[in-house]
């Protein structure tokens, strides 16, 4: 074989290689996750809808509480929603109409309004309706097309499926982040009764009431 030849062959085996190794570095794209952790986490984001209604010192007029009754189906309000008053009067009147209508839809009025653009003109009362949405970015991801990891790290699209179905199904996003606190208040009244009545039943020994029999056979 002449030099020639060699440096061809040479050449030819080279770009073999190149082109082997650039073909294994195709099936590991983008970052590696070398731990069991799911990079695809859920997401939260927070939108506010408002509207503003005319009041007075006596509160909320009756066609304006049938307005926003209206407001709040329009909305679909239901379960993890948030609302809150933006009155600069502090009228309790105006709180205590807003109350009862949000209370025909199960929902509790907030202490705190948000911040929300521009601001309330005089004689007006702001309503503010904040829900949360939870989903999670960039999934399902099929980066990995050849579902080969040759570093055994973890697959990009692991924790798409469980994270992405926890945002669907939990009904109060905002417990993804700080998860669902009680009152603190404990009602054992009801619990208790069934453990009292159990401690002060006369034992069957002394002629107390027994259980009835029953027969596992048909008439």
């Amino acid at each position: 074989m002449t030099n020639r030849n060699k440096r061809l062959a040479a050449t030819a085996l080279a770009l073999s290689l190149g082109f082997g190794l650039s073909a294994c570095g195709t099936l590991n794209e983008g970052p590696q996750n070398m731990s069991l952790n799911s990079v695809n986490q859920p997401v939260v984001e927070r939108n506010n809808y408002t509207l503003d209604l005319a009041s007075s010192g006596s509160g909320l007029t009756v066609p304006e509480q049938a307005r926003l009754a209206d407001w709040f189906e329009t909305l679909d309000l239901g379960y993890g929603d948030r609302i809150a008053v933006d009155d600069p009067a502090m009228s309790a009147a105006v709180r205590e109409d807003v109350a009862g209508v949000a209370s025909r839809f199960g929902i509790l009025l907030s202490d705190v309004a948000p911040v929300t653009e521009g601001y309330v003109n005089p004689g007006n009362v702001r309503v503010v309706v904040t829900r949360s949405m939870a989903h999670v970015p960039g999934c399902p991801n099929w980066e990995n097309r050849y579902g080969i990891e040759q570093g055994n790290q973890t697959s990009p699209g692991f924790g798409c499926a469980v994270n992405s179905n926890i945002a669907a199904m939990v009904a109060n996003p905002e417990h993804l982040l700080n998860g669902a606190s009680g009152s603190g208040e404990t009602v054992v009244m009801t619990s208790n009764r069934a453990i009292d009545s159990y401690r002060n039943a006369q034992p069957t020994g002394g002629g107390g009431t027994t259980l009835p029999e029953v027969s596992s056979e048909g008439d």
